[in-house]
Parts: C-alpha cells; sequence; structure tokens
C-alpha cells in the first residue's frame, strides 16, 4: 500500500491560516458591503482617470495637470451619463409611447397559445393567470429602491473619488516611508504596474469589443425595426463589462422584446440568431487576439470570482469582479506564502506574465520616480 503524502507542520500550519484569514476577509468584505462598494468603483474610476491622463497627455501632448483635469471630467462625466441613460431609459421604456405596456399583456398571451398548440394544448392559461401568485407590487417596489439606491451610491462614490484624488499628493511620501530601501520600493512599484495594467488591459479590450459588438446589434436592430434600439445598444455595452452574464443578457434580451413589439415571431428570431453570431465571433475570434496576456486568468476562476464577488457586492461586484482578479492575483504572487494561491488563479501557472501596457504588447512604462530625498537610512 502507497505512504500517504506527508506536508511539515509548518506547512499545514501556514495554509490552514491563510484559508482562516480569507473565510474572515469575506466576511468582513460582505459586513462592510454598504461602505466598501462605493469605495471600490471610486478606486475602479480612479484608476480609469489615470489611464486616460496618460493616454490624453501622450496623444495631445498636454501638460500633465492639465491631462488630469480633462480624464477627471471625462471619467465622471460619462458615469453620470451611463447612470442617467439607464435610469431614464428603463423608467421611460414602459410608457404608454412606447407601446410596450399597452400591448404586453395581450402578446404574451398570444405566445403562450401558440406555444401550446405547439405542444397539442387545446386550452392555455393567460398570463394574467401565470402571474397571478407573483407579487408584482414588490417586485416594483424592489426595482424603485434599488434605483434610489444606485443615485445615493453615485453620491458616495463621487465623494470617495475626491477624497483619493486629494490622497495622492502623500502616496510617494507614504512610499518612501512603507519602503525605505530601494529595491523593496521597487519591487512595490512594480507591483502597483502590473495591478494597474491588468485593470487597464481589461477595460481596454472590453471597451473595444463592446464598441464592436454595439455597432453591428445596432445596426441588426435597426434593420428588423427595433424599438428603442439606442438604448439597448447603450445595455449591451454596458453589460459588457459583466463577464458570462454580460454576453447572456445582451444576446436574449432584445430578441425577447422583439417578441413583445412584432406580431410575427422573425423578427426575434433574426435577432436572436444575428445576436449571437456577433457575440460569438468577437468572443472567440477578435478578443482572445486582443487580451494577449493581460487577462492571464483562469476562466473558471473568472466565473467563481463573478458568482463570489456579486454575491457579496451585487451588480457592482459582478462589474469588479475582474479586476479585482487580476489585483489579487497580482499581490498574492509577490508572497511567497500565498503565491501558490496566485498560481491557481492564473491562466498558465505563471501569474507574473503580462504586458504591463495593454494597448502595446511587450512595452513597460518606467515606473513613477519617487523623491528619495527623505528616504531615512537603511537599518544597521
Amino acid at each position: 500500500m502507497k505512504a500517504p503524502i506527508t506536508l511539515p507542520t509548518s506547512t499545514v500550519t501556514r495554509n490552514a491560516v491563510v484559508l482562516i484569514a480569507a473565510v474572515a476577509v469575506g466576511a468582513a468584505l460582505y459586513w462592510l458591503r454598504d461602505i466598501l462598494t462605493p469605495l471600490a468603483m471610486a478606486i475602479f474610476l480612479l484608476i480609469m482617470i489615470d489611464g486616460v491622463k496618460r493616454f490624453v497627455e501622450k496623444r495631445f501632448r498636454l501638460h500633465s495637470r492639465a491631462a488630469g483635469t480633462v480624464a477627471l471630467i471625462l471619467v465622471i462625466l460619462g458615469f453620470f451619463a451611463s447612470i442617467g441613460i439607464l435610469v431614464n431609459g428603463a423608467a421611460g421604456f414602459f410608457t404608454d409611447a412606447s407601446g410596450v405596456s399597452t400591448n404586453l399583456g395581450p402578446r404574451l398571451d398570444a405566445i403562450i397559445r401558440d406555444g401550446a398548440a405547439l405542444f397539442g394544448m387545446e386550452t392555455a392559461p393567460t398570463a394574467a393567470e401565470l402571474i397571478r401568485d407573483i407579487d408584482i407590487r414588490g417586485y416594483v417596489t424592489d426595482l424603485a429602491f434599488q434605483m434610489q439606491g444606485v443615485a445615493s451610491g453615485a453620491f458616495f462614490v463621487l465623494v470617495y473619488l475626491g477624497f483619493l484624488i486629494a490622497a495622492q499628493a502623500g502616496f510617494r511620501k507614504k512610499l518612501v516611508h512603507l519602503f525605505p530601501h530601494r529595491e523593496a520600493r521597487g519591487e512595490a512599484v512594480e507591483v502597483f504596474e502590473r495591478v494597474r495594467s491588468g485593470v487597464e488591459g481589461y477595460l481596454w479590450v472590453q471597451t473595444v469589443t463592446g464598441v464592436m459588438i454595439c455597432a453591428a446589434a445596432w445596426i441588426l436592430m435597426r434593420a428588423v425595426g427595433l424599438q428603442n434600439a439606442e438604448f439597448w445598444t447603450f445595455v449591451i455595452f454596458i453589460v459588457g463589462f459583466i463577464p458570462v452574464l454580460g454576453g447572456a443578457v445582451a444576446g436574449l434580451a432584445p430578441p425577447l422584446f422583439a417578441l413583445v413589439q412584432f406580431d410575427s415571431y422573425w423578427p426575434a428570431l433574426i435577432l436572436l440568431i444575428g445576436l449571437q453570431t456577433i457575440l460569438f465571433l468577437v468572443g472567440n475570434l477578435v478578443q482572445p487576439r486582443m487580451q494577449g496576456d493581460n487577462q492571464n486568468i483562469d476562466p473558471v476562476v473568472v466565473l467563481l470570482s463573478l458568482a463570489l464577488w456579486g454575491k457579496m457586492w451585487g451588480v457592482v461586484g459582478m462589474f469588479l469582479s475582474t479586476p479585482l482578479a487580476v489585483m489579487a492575483m497580482a499581490i498574492l504572487a509577490e508572497f511567497k506564502g500565498s503565491r501558490w494561491i496566485a498560481v491557481l488563479l492564473s491562466g498558465d501557472g505563471e501569474p507574473d506574465t503580462g504586458h504591463p501596457d495593454p494597448h502595446h504588447a511587450g512595452r513597460r512604462d518606467k515606473p513613477p520616480q519617487v523623491d528619495e530625498a527623505r528616504t531615512p537610512p537603511p537599518a544597521s
């Protein structure tokens, strides 16, 4: 009989401590989700502002302060414009002017009758009978509270973002005192660069591929005559930042509403096949070529991260699930005791690989220069 594998006591203890710490951190993140969710979104926006700032600075050769101001205005306007378009578009979609509210009940009844006839049923229930036991008012009330929470959450995100921007001025001095030795400070800056490049790479890939998908989807929806095509185009772009679920929403929501708008099933079928084809081509041909090593994350980890952060932080956690996984892998890879976790999270077993510049593979930006004039002497 083969003898079991024995592990040193120190290894077992270390792994147990890491597991307990992970559970404790997860519980704290869930318990403090109302505070940490807007903070995480603010940090995410801060990284976006930094990326847009460097792009504007290089492309238009502006001064660093001017480029930072332009980037801040663009990101904040884009953030609030996205919330406004989604809230106003969703509120106006079911008004009488759109025709959805007046045609929804009769059209659902017709779809149910056709489905029942397809399976040989002589009598089919109506939509009102099917949803009779569902508390519609409760769902509407919950939706109203969620919309109110989005508005208040956006305000707190803006407040956190302002304080984070103000705190940037003292970051370099803190870095010098946290890492007195130049070698340790260089490693810390390299970790920051890897985290930033991973998040920016994710944003860059999702934005470019999202624009491709939205352009083709808008043309298709306008061709079949779907109402509110612009609203659905924007929804497709936004949900594209949610892995797995984003593609499902983008490919199924417009066809479902086409069933309500049109008396024929052909427009919905055309939209279903067309959108799924677009998503398949971009997701399997374009996106992998653009990603390269920027998102060296195992697909299973992406799915688990989506479920975990969605459970803890809701929709915001779903949006941030992949960037948070990239950040966790980059940080865990720097410590000997947790590097094995980073290896499991990575796609190829090498969590240190990746292109620091998401726009140009193999090109590395110089790390930020830190003022060493006030660096304390090394301890003897």
